[in-house]
């Protein structure tokens, strides 16, 4: 008797252990690092706009669409910084639109800041969203990153969405389509989204 009284609680033991170890999910192993760099990611979503950017001079008020907020001690609000307009805080609300004509109807507004952020390089650093209220796309496109001017094309990261782009994320390449001395400059956005829901 007392020999099975110890057999029983080890077979229920055992019979436990074997039970638990059957009902645990089996989770698939995690790709390894090479592995992820080695696959090709597809967006989801992929868009293209143009946004045009009129800076205010002093004399163009009507239709300027961005105007120097904030400047070095060397500078002014009116005319971009010397030394690569390093300094320079610019805010913008720039008309978005499908091709590259400023008279096209627009489809939204480029809305955010740049800041011109080294003396040696011409380059700087853009926050944004794209906003729109069309009957093609509702609700916002968030963008943030560096925009080393000279290269002909930058990327920079999007960072959230609201609207028709909820919560999504992804690249936009930027390239500059037309540079008018420092009054205007026309940007093509190529966006593509790998996070949509």
């Amino acid at each position: 008797n007392q020999t099975l009284k110890k057999i029983k609680p080890m077979k229920l033991i055992s019979s436990l252990i074997f039970f638990l170890l059957i009902s645990i999910p089996h989770s698939s192993p995690t790709p390894t690092k090479s592995r992820k760099r080695t696959q090709i990611h597809k967006p989801c979503k992929t868009l293209t706009f143009y946004f045009h950017d009129i800076l205010f001079n002093g004399h163009n008020s009507k239709n300027a669409t961005s105007a120097i907020v904030g400047t070095p001690p060397w500078g002014n609000t009116t005319t971009l910084a010397n030394q690569n307009h390093f300094g320079d805080v610019v805010v913008f609300d720039d008309p978005i639109t499908l091709d590259n004509n400023l008279h096209s109807h627009p489809v939204g507004r480029a809305q955010g800041f740049y800041i011109y952020d080294r003396k040696e390089i011409f380059t700087s650093w853009f926050a944004f969203s794209f906003v729109f209220n069309s009957t093609i796309h509702k609700g916002t496109i968030n963008f943030a990153g560096a925009d080393p001017l000279m290269n002909k094309t930058r990327d920079i990261s999007v960072i959230g969405g609201t609207g028709d782009f909820f919560m999504t994320r992804g690249v936009a390449t930027l390239s500059t389509d037309a540079f008018e001395g420092e009054v205007y400059f026309r940007l093509r956005v190529e966006i593509n989204l790998y996070e949509c829901w």
